[in-house]
């Protein structure tokens, strides 16, 4: 699960739970698993899963009801996309077009490579 040694883990498992809202698993008002629970299904520490929903909580992605537990914001879907669009943005993009432009795809080739994929996507997911 951790395969990024770069990026701290209680990161690398706040994208995980990003990822969950992303795929509608974990949905507005949602309950996520107690810190204890989670940190036992993915075999790390619970202070580790802690710190992820402490980081999650201060992005207003998760709350916390004390006793409760911890549960999925109103607007958590849409502020992971806006946080995913951003990395996306300022790290992923920069670095595809660089690779792109050494290689020597134009921006035609690019648009139907595009096309099929989306293509390819729509027809999968029927």
């Amino acid at each position: 699960m951790f395969s990024d040694n770069s990026r701290a883990i209680y990161l690398q498992i706040a994208d995980r739970i990003c990822d969950e809202i992303l795929a509608r698993n974990y949905t507005e008002e949602s309950r996520l698993p107690s810190v204890r629970e989670y940190a036992a299904s993915i075999e790390v520490n619970a202070n580790t899963v802690m710190r992820t929903y402490d980081w999650l909580a201060a992005r207003d992605i998760i709350y916390n009801r004390r006793g409760i537990g911890f549960f999925v914001a109103q607007d958590a879907l849409k502020k992971v996309i806006e946080i995913r669009r951003r990395e996306l943005y300022d790290q992923g993009l920069p670095r595809f077009f660089h690779r792109i432009s050494l290689l020597g795809i134009t921006a035609d080739e690019l648009h139907v490579l595009y096309s099929r994929y989306l293509n390819n996507h729509q027809n999968s997911s029927k």
